[in-house]
């Protein structure tokens, strides 16, 4: 059966650096892909497409897609990088205090590019069907994964990096997934491990959840939210 795999902030793929020229989902993208799936790798930054394309160059069902991904309804976006975070910009951003945190005593720079709305994104280059999903893109991760429509588009395994996630946005996305039937399975495809795994159950259980949760009042869910969280 044809797989999907879908890659939110490609960067430069395998062939950074300064990350040890790795990067968990690609090597999960090129040890798994077989000629009947796709690929779709996005990127915003204009200045690590060529790498993206040098890194899949032997993989022609992999589509490198330059624009930037949201939870707004825009359709041109600003983002934010210093040179100092050059060649490669690991933390260019939607979000100017993103890039300041990282280098206050930087010149910021930015530039526009076209932007879609995550839904609108997957409506028109991805279908409803998404085996793995990695959100990576630099400080504004939580408020498109509490974009994504879970009732339109069934994906099976979603892997969002944490770092930029306070305590709350932790607690509410647990709940959120929860509510549509994922489970946390602990660190997802980042070699480095920064980064959380859910998986889709099965349709059964996923029935189960959805009366577990309609039947118990706020107070057990948050208790139970924080069983879950502490286990991360």
């Amino acid at each position: 059966m044809k797989k999907i795999f879908v890659h939110l902030g490609g960067g430069a793929g395998d062939l950074d650096a300064r990350a040890d020229f790795r990067c968990g989902f690609t090597e999960l993208i090129k040890k798994k892909i077989t000629i009947e799936d796709k690929a779709f790798v996005v990127e915003a930054n204009p200045k690590n497409i060529d790498k993206l394309k040098e890194c899949y160059k032997n993989f022609k069902n992999v589509d490198i897609l330059n624009f930037g991904i949201t939870n707004n309804k825009s359709t041109e976006y600003e983002f934010f990088l210093t040179q100092d975070d050059a060649p490669h910009y690991q933390v260019c951003s939607l979000d100017l205090n993103h890039v300041k945190k990282h280098y206050p005593e930087s010149v910021i720079e930015s530039f526009k590019v076209k932007g879609l709305n995550i839904n609108e994104f997957f409506l028109k280059y991805v279908g409803e069907k998404i085996d793995y999903l990695s959100i990576d893109i630099e400080g504004i991760d939580y408020e498109v994964m509490m974009e994504i429509d879970l009732l339109k588009f069934r994906v099976e395994n979603i892997s969002i990096e944490h770092l930029h996630l306070n305590k709350s946005q932790k607690k509410k996305m647990i709940n959120h997934l929860n509510k549509y039937g994922y489970s946390y399975c602990g660190n997802g495809y980042d070699h480095q491990n920064f980064d959380y795994l859910f998986k889709k159950k099965k349709i059964v259980w996923n029935r189960f959840m959805s009366n577990f949760l309609w039947l118990f009042n706020h107070k057990k869910i948050k208790y139970f939210n924080r069983l879950i969280f502490k286990g991360i």
